[in-house]
């Protein structure tokens, strides 16, 4: 049988802001950052963060609160082991249904555990370049 995924939760400045150097993708009330950390550790390292725009310190506690939920409920299934996530809420973190701030954390774990070269390119040509000439 296979272990138990570990999850260690991201407790110091430096550990987010290494996090932020990784890659990002945003989806509804939620941003989540990536980095593989290459350290040879299975586990994965959890943080979340919420600005003073969410609102107040009830309202950041708030959307806090639901997203290491949603993190919970998502994270074993989608996470990748050897990587720190950090979960940032977004405006309407607070608001958000349930089931659409559980699609939203889901859809964006898909798409970070995807390599940026597997993904499918949906680029536009470069504006102006897309319009004919007389």
């Amino acid at each position: 049988m296979s272990d138990p995924l570990q999850i260690k939760r991201l407790l110091r400045r430096p550990q987010f802001l290494a996090a932020a150097k990784g890659v990002s993708e945003a989806r509804g009330a939620v941003v989540i950052q990536r980095l593989e950390r290459g350290d040879g550790s299975p586990h994965i390292g959890l943080g979340f963060t919420a600005t003073k725009k969410i609102g107040g310190a009830v309202q950041r506690n708030r959307a806090k609160r639901r997203l290491r939920e949603a993190a919970r409920a998502m994270l074993a299934q989608h996470g990748v082991p050897g990587s720190d996530y950090v979960f940032i809420a977004r405006m309407g973190t607070t608001e958000r249904a349930w089931d659409r701030l559980l699609d939203d954390v889901k859809s964006t774990l898909t798409r970070l555990a995807t390599p940026k070269a597997d993904r499918p390119s949906h680029a536009r040509a470069p504006s102006g370049q897309d319009r004919q000439n007389p």
